[in-house]
């Protein structure tokens, strides 16, 4: 039994990071995919669960139809690259207002998306999800949604202090980052 345990482990474990002396203009040149860089790391993006991608693809698509409708700016997923500070960022999903879409998209954003998703995957350190949304948040993202999937809650950060916690009773706003954008939490996990 404590040999499937050790297994298990291994297998919800984060891979480490690897240290490189590539600076971040560097790595924004790189053709490395799949990793985010985070004070002088490569991160690996290891793939997903299909539980993930559920509550990812319910997500957009209740984004995507919000903000395509009432041509709000753009959705991206998390193959998308934004600059946070010294860091560069896959966020399950971002949203990009119409006002602060740069003009050359050809590379990773420059700036921070104004709403950042992070679904969290077995693999995912609290730590490191934390350590993300406190990133967005001093880099300028507006709202940052925390997605567990195991409690079906959803947490909203507006800043370091300003944080809530909502359930599958509650619904999700835009509030004035996703102006009009309404979603009840359990349609996310269903």
């Amino acid at each position: 039994m404590n040999i499937l345990k050790a297994d298990l482990e291994q297998v919800v474990s984060p891979p480490p990071p690897i240290e490189t002396d590539m600076t971040l203009e560097e790595f924004l040149e790189s053709d490395l995919e799949r990793y985010e860089y985070v004070k002088g790391e490569l991160i690996l993006i290891p793939p997903t669960s299909g539980e993930h991608g559920d509550i990812s693809s319910n997500i957009q698509w209740y984004l995507y139809s919000h903000i395509r409708s009432n041509q709000l700016g753009r959705i991206y997923t998390s193959d998308t690259g934004f600059q946070v500070g010294d860091r560069i960022l896959m966020p399950d999903i971002a949203f990009v207002s119409t006002e602060r879409l740069p003009d050359d998209r050809r590379k990773a954003f420059s700036i921070p998306p104004d709403l950042a998703v992070e679904v969290v995957s077995p693999t995912d350190a609290q730590f490191r999800v934390i350590e993300k949304t406190l990133a967005y948040l001093s880099a300028g993202t507006q709202l940052v949604w925390v997605v567990e999937p195991v409690a079906k809650t959803v947490t909203v950060y507006r800043s370091e202090t300003d944080i809530k916690t909502l359930t599958r009773e509650d619904t999700l706003t835009g509030e004035d980052v996703v102006e009009g954008f309404s979603c009840e939490i359990s349609q996310l996990f269903e």
